[in-house]
């Protein structure tokens, strides 16, 4: 019945395995935002997805946001979360920047990267391993695609993480090219859409920054959201280079895809090096 004062959102974006759960976290442990443990991407989804764009792909535009979307996130959250600032990471979302910049004006997005390299191996052992509580796969979500899906030579009956635009072009691809496919997606997508909103509204952050810069790094971005950046998340922050983030193959650390999938990798390399040059990865020769 009360519509109180709720201020826009914070997300944090970026490709599946990409980091964006220790980046969340790490927002989190600041005490100044209100949010969920888990990621909504049933509730996006609810609002535009799958189920209801005739299974077009999770991705999402501005002539997607219709009003009664933005009323219906904001009462999602004040229901469950009570008034105050809102930080969400839900990785989906990195396909619907513009999307939610139509529904939230000053929302600010907190985008992270990573060398494409270890992000398509890591999302490969994603697909094939699973997570320590459970699968990626989206059956559990939204029941069995319209149409057959035989990735890997019918290794796969479902696609796992998310669903980019033109999916169904990749339902008989080598598993390798679905996650460049995803990865490629992702990054295009949001990268594109960054170009739409104010510079003050858009935080692009390095994954490898984490572990090599990471006290350097968060303390910019904590400035960016006008949050403050003290002794304890100081220390926080410096803690994090040791820290193991994978939930699902171990402590990361650059090139670990040359121990996972250095076959596989070295196959779609060129497919993903434009891409990569662009967000200042380096690429030997």
């Amino acid at each position: 019945m009360t519509r109180p004062t709720m201020p826009d959102p914070v997300f944090v974006i970026g490709c599946s395995r990409s980091g964006t759960t220790v980046t969340f976290e790490t927002l989190a442990a600041s005490g100044r935002f209100r949010h969920f443990n888990h990621e909504l991407p049933q509730f996006w989804d609810g609002l535009y997805g799958p189920l209801n764009n005739g299974w077009a792909s999770e991705a999402a535009g501005p002539e997607h946001a219709a009003p009664s979307h933005r009323e219906r996130a904001l009462a999602y959250f004040y229901a469950r979360l009570g008034a105050g600032p809102v930080l969400d990471k839900t990785c989906i979302n990195t396909l619907r920047v513009g999307y939610l910049l139509k529904l939230f004006p000053h929302a600010k997005f907190v985008f992270i990267h990573r060398d494409g390299r270890d992000n398509i191996s890591s999302m490969i052992d994603g697909w094939r391993l699973g997570r320590i509580d459970g699968g990626f796969g989206l059956e559990k979500f939204f029941g069995p695609a319209p149409v057959p899906v035989a990735i890997n030579d019918g290794e796969f009956h479902e696609w796992h993480f998310f669903l980019p635009p033109g999916w169904r072009d990749y339902n008989r691809a080598s598993l390798e090219d679905v996650c460049a496919f995803q990865w490629i997606s992702a990054n295009r997508l949001a990268l594109d859409a960054a170009h739409d909103m104010p510079a003050a509204q858009w935080i692009q952050v390095r994954y490898e920054d984490i572990f090599e810069r990471p006290v350097e790094m968060f303390r910019t971005v904590f400035e960016r959201l006008d949050l403050p950046f003290d002794a304890r998340m100081e220390a926080h922050c410096a803690g994090l280079a040791g820290r193991p983030t994978s939930i699902v193959k171990g402590t990361p650390k650059k090139q670990k895809w040359r121990e996972s999938n250095p076959e596989a990798i070295e196959r779609i390399l060129p497919k993903i090096a434009p891409l990569m040059r662009e967000m200042g990865y380096e690429l030997e020769d």
